[in-house]
């Protein structure tokens, strides 16, 4: 039994099959007697408040604020290492996942526009920008040996420009009110965790002591305090003292398994509880609804496949060996997969409850949409490469 579990948890759709367990978990409360009380206890204010510090907040305000940035610092850590060593070394390494991660941010955003410019909803254009990781990759793991180990990195990589994008997205564009003492007070602790890992400090309790009080001082200033989580992973040093150590590789392996089977599944838990109501189908329709469903589902895989080519034919990038364009087109349907981090700005993009419940059902029905068709396509190409390989 404790060996089924092990690789449960070791294998790499199991995050995206976690998030879908507490999803539906989350329908069940929202449309069950529960429904109210657990909507009560996310409302509950938990921490401390004093004339100089101020930490209580409600539990959900603690979820999306404060739980999202360690998730968000497992975000920078895998950029990162990506800049450092991996698929976005090199200009040319990157070129073909950062052509199609701005085709699938562009594209989708101004399908949203096209529907919403306007209304009171136009703000809402960086939803259908955002993807899943977790499902994304997760689906995508489930098909196993029909899809090409390049595809797979492809999309890896391509999904980290995309975090990228959102945090820029968020940090600059979901910014309501702007203290600048405080966010000065985060830009240089920020620079002095940038000095000091240039002088060779490596041990990681002067970085993660240091990220708490960014974390503080970026969450009075205005802009969202998950940027912190990013700004920490940067300053945090890639390589240790000793042969075989990697200060950043420790934090990614403790927060791993927490950030993908506590985290996600609670913010998947405590966002996505939507009450189905009379005429919340008809909400589909409405430009808020057609935006999203249309940015996500159509937005997306027209983007990343349109940019990629366009990159392809200029010879500006290539496209890996073994991999198709009908796979390429499948990869950005995956991509539209937005769920949690679409659901993420929405609730940074609306303070209206009726405009977040409405753009929260339109993501779940547009990420199915994506999921569904895009594993259908890869798994009927996959018989043709299982053939070749």
């Amino acid at each position: 039994m404790r060996k089924h579990i092990k690789q449960f948890f070791d294998a790499d759709s199991a995050s995206g099959i976690t998030l879908l367990i507490f999803l539906v978990i989350s329908l069940v409360i929202a449309n069950s007697p529960l429904g109210p009380g657990f909507e009560s206890l996310l409302a509950q204010k938990v921490g401390f408040d004093s004339g100089a510090v101020h930490l209580r907040y409600s539990i959900l305000h603690w979820i999306n604020d404060g739980l999202m940035a360690v998730f968000f610092l497992m975000v920078g850590i895998e950029i990162k290492q990506e800049l450092a060593h991996g698929q976005l070394s090199s200009a040319k390494k990157a070129s073909l996942p950062f052509f199609a991660a701005m085709g699938g941010m562009l594209v989708p955003a101004g399908v949203y526009v096209l529907f919403n410019a306007g209304t009171d909803t136009s703000h809402g254009w960086g939803i259908p920008m955002a993807t899943d990781i977790a499902f994304a990759i997760g689906i995508l793991s489930i098909l196993g040996r029909r899809v090409p180990v390049a595809l797979k990195v492809f999309l890896t990589a391509l999904a980290i420009v995309d975090d990228l994008g959102a945090i820029l997205v968020i940090a600059i564009f979901y910014t309501t009110e702007l203290e600048a003492t405080y966010l000065l007070y985060a830009l240089g602790i920020f620079a002095l965790l940038m000095f000091i890992n240039r002088l060779g400090v490596k041990s990681l309790w002067f970085y993660l002591i240091p990220g708490l009080f960014i974390w503080y001082f970026i969450h009075h200033s205005g802009v969202h305090a998950t940027i912190a989580g990013v700004l920490t992973a940067f300053a945090i040093p890639i390589k240790g003292k000793r042969e075989g150590y990697s200060p950043i590789q420790t934090v990614e392996h403790a927060i791993a398994t927490p950030v993908n089977f506590i985290i996600m599944p609670v913010f998947a838990l405590a966002n996505t509880n939507i009450r189905f109501e009379a005429g919340m189908v008809d909400g589909l329709a409405s430009p808020l609804g057609l935006g999203i469903i249309a940015g996500l589902f159509i937005g997306k895989p027209l983007g990343i496949t349109l940019f990629s080519w366009l990159s392809s034919k200029a010879g500006l990038s290539e496209l890996p060996i073994g991999v198709k364009w009908s796979q390429v087109l499948a990869i950005g349907l995956m991509g539209g997969i937005g769920f949690t981090m679409s659901i993420f700005i929405a609730l940074l993009s609306f303070d209206a409850i009726h405009y977040q419940t409405e753009a929260k059902f339109a993501i779940l029905v547009a990420s199915a949409l994506s999921g569904v068709i895009g594993y259908m396509i890869l798994k009927k190409l996959g018989k043709g490469y299982l053939k070749d390989v």
